[in-house]
């Protein structure tokens, strides 16, 4: 075995006895390298001569510099270099140096690979404590210019920053303070040095402030912010917003507190000059309605309200210009400020020429009255203006929250309601709300306001009446009646909502969802049924005639449904279509001409100027209830009436016209029509208006029964 297969050996077994000592992070392969080296050293200075211990040293010294450290490297390491070293490589050394030195070679080999593993262990560790006290000098040192530098930043910081800084200790003594702290309380800094936050901010600011520093110094806390209004010297008022943070040591007890102090004086200041311009209107000074409406939702009940509105007022605009109306509403203020302010009550614009009075606590229904009378009396006097005398008046509605109850919004549209009652019956005068008419006029108001949002919430929908013919009693259309179930009111009737739709104008929309709706239940009848002369019968406002699109409303709903212009058919009332010549006329005839049909509803039942209907493009006509009324009851049949109804049938034959007769309900009443040649006819004999599924249900049957005949 050659000396190089036994230094391999050898290595192997070295590195395997160093097996989980602390080392490095080397692998097996660069491990037995390395003491392959180290394992060829050792060789060399067993069979150098004379003997050579620094090649033992330098082994030792190699372990070290690996960062094979620990001592048990060092105790496996000597180990090996006995038994082992002498089985392996032994007998070559033996051959070189003689048997018999071998073994004191070895032990003087163990010596200097132990010294050189120790001394440069101790050089090792020297090194490292001077690096770490060179690491720990440089960085007491750069602690140091640390702090001086943070103690330099902040005392500059401290001296001339725009808010104001204190420092004070656990017993609340001002330790120091800068400028602009001092400057706020309206003392020197030397002043306020070693006084107490109490002494500083004054025994009457320092009440909450007290109390938060106490949980402060208990460490409760760890900071606090609060606004307080302090007293100055000189008498002035200075809001300061205050904050205060403890300032701990190493075992978290508070060993000083620094407070921040903002002057928000004008703050404060803008903030109450901008809440004052939010809530008072900038003509009278006034409050607006804005602040008239929070003082509403506070007040103390029983309440009382005054609803004025000038008479003629926009006369004086249109007639003298906005300046003189200007000067008419700030006398009016100034005059009915000095009226009823005194009394307790709080006068308010609530915009234009409206002004309302609020009373609290009011006794009684004749208080308010009072007050109105005192307010009505400030206009006896003219209100000059550019040299020329105004005489202005005003009407008002009066309300008690007896009457109405404590509801702010119910109060309001009550005195709404009575002022404009008050209006009605002339200037210069109040007027009482009464509830049983204020009641109708609430319901009024409210479904005027609601009905906007009712069409877009689906509060409506759609009844339909049968259309019969009195030839064979078959139903030939439906008539689309539509129904309003309101969430709180529950079913309204179209005789309520409707005049409110047209006052407000909101009929157009209201009339625009009934012919969208009408025309898809018609295709829908179309495609389930296949009746192509089976028409839905559209009631349509005059206004909405008057529309500049109507036409084309009604011609792209057809479109959009994919409905036969056949199937719809449209009721206009006579004085829908009255002395019109021109706009209804036009789209009347455009309408026809696109296969649309038309019918003139409630005929006779006023001045039914008989040429003009010759003129009308229409197809059918719809004589009103009224004239059958004379044998609802089984009265005798009026032969005068019976005449009206035979030559109005005979007219509109002659002018080529279907003829339908309204509030058919007994079968006298059909017999008769039959016998006088009328075409159809509608009313409770043949069925009410009933729901879209009803109806469908009455054509089935009847489609049934014309398949099985």
């Amino acid at each position: 075995m050659t000396t190089a297969h036994s230094v391999e050996r050898f290595a192997t077994r070295w590195a395997s006895s160093l097996k989980g000592a602390v080392a490095p992070a080397m692998t097996r392969a660069e491990l037995e390298d390395f003491l392959r080296e180290l394992t060829e050293q050792l060789t060399e200075a067993m069979r150098s001569t004379p003997f050579r211990p620094e090649l033992g040293r330098a082994v030792g010294k190699a372990l070290i510099d690996a960062h094979y450290r620990d001592t048990s490297v060092l105790n496996r390491t000597l180990a090996l270099l006995s038994d082992e070293f002498v089985a392996e490589l032994g007998s070559e050394i033996g051959s070189d140096v003689g048997n018999g030195a071998l073994m004191a070679r070895l032990s003087r080999l163990h010596g200097a690979v132990a010294e050189g593993f120790a001394i440069a262990l101790r050089d090792t560790v020297l090194a490292e404590q001077e690096t770490t006290q060179r690491a720990a000098l440089a960085a007491a040192r750069a602690a140091e210019e640390r702090r001086r530098a943070s103690e330099a930043r902040f005392q500059a910081v401290f001296a001339g920053a725009a808010v104001g800084i204190g420092v004070v200790d656990l017993t609340g003594t001002v330790l120091e303070v800068n400028e602009a702290m001092a400057g706020m309380l309206g003392r020197a800094t030397d002043d306020i040095r070693g006084r107490t936050i109490s002494e500083v901010i004054g025994p009457d600011n320092i009440g909450h402030a007290y109390g938060e520093f106490q949980k402060l110094v208990a460490g409760d806390i760890g900071r606090f912010r609060l606004e307080t209004a302090h007293l100055r010297p000189d008498g002035r008022v200075a809001n300061i917003d205050l904050s205060m943070t403890a300032v701990r040591d190493r075992t978290g007890t508070p060993d000083f507190f620094i407070g921040v102090a903002v002057d928000v004086t004008e703050r404060r200041r803008l903030q109450n000059r901008l809440w004052h311009e939010s809530r008072h209107d900038a003509l009278t000074g006034l409050p607006n309605r804005t602040l008239f409406f929070e003082r509403l939702e506070a007040a103390e009940q029983p309440l009382g309200l005054c609803y004025l509105d000038l008479d003629g007022f926009k006369n004086i605009n249109d007639s003298l210009g906005h300046d003189a109306g200007d000067h008419v509403l700030r006398v009016a203020a100034n005059r009915l400020r000095k009226a009823v302010e005194p009394d307790g009550c709080t006068v308010a614009r609530l915009g234009g020429d409206e002004f309302v009075v609020l009373i609290e606590r009011c006794g009684s229904p004749d208080w308010v009255a009072r007050e109105a009378e005192k307010m009505l009396a400030v206009f006896g006097r003219p209100i000059e203006f550019d040299g020329e005398q105004l005489s202005v008046t005003g009407s008002i509605g009066v309300v008690h929250s007896a009457l109405v109850g404590r509801d702010p919004g119910r109060l309001m549209r009550a005195a709404d309601v009575t002022l404009y009652q008050a209006k009605a019956h002339g200037s210069g005068r109040w007027e009482r709300y009464d509830p049983a008419r204020g009641e109708q006029e609430l319901t009024r108001h409210s479904l005027a306001t609601a009905m906007p949002a009712a069409l877009a919430h689906n509060e409506f929908l759609l009844h339909y009446q049968p259309l019969v013919s009195l030839a064979d009693s078959s139903v030939r259309g439906f008539e689309a009646l539509v129904r309003w179930d309101h969430p709180r009111l529950g079913r309204v009737s179209p005789g309520q909502f409707i005049p409110v739709a047209e006052e407000t104008g909101n009929i157009n929309a209201l009339g625009q969802w009934v012919l969208e709706q009408g025309c898809l239940q018609a295709r829908r009848w179309f495609d389930e049924f296949g009746l192509d002369d089976l028409y839905v019968s559209v009631n349509v406002a005059a206004t909405q005639l008057r529309q500049p699109t109507f036409v084309a409303d009604v011609l792209g709903t057809l479109d959009q449904v994919g409905l036969p212009a056949m199937c719809l058919q449209l009721e206009l009332t006579e004085s829908a279509v009255a002395g019109d010549t021109q706009g209804a006329l036009v789209a009347l005839r455009e309408l026809a001409a696109a296969g649309v049909r038309l019918a003139i509803d409630d005929f006779g039942t006023g001045y039914s100027n008989l040429a003009h209907l010759g003129r009308l493009p229409v197809h059918q006509l719809k004589i009103d209830r009224s004239l059958l009324s004379s044998s609802r009851k089984g009265e005798v049949v009026d032969p005068a009436r019976d005449k009206i109804i035979a030559g109005t049938i005979s007219l509109a034959h002659s002018l080529e016209l279907d003829v339908l007769a309204e509030g058919v309900e007994t079968t006298p009443q059909a017999d008769r029509l039959r016998l006088l040649q009328c075409d159809y006819a509608q009313g409770m004999l043949f069925g009410g208006p009933v729901p879209v599924s009803e109806a469908t249900e009455v054509l089935a049957c009847q489609t049934r029964r014309a398949n099985s005949a």
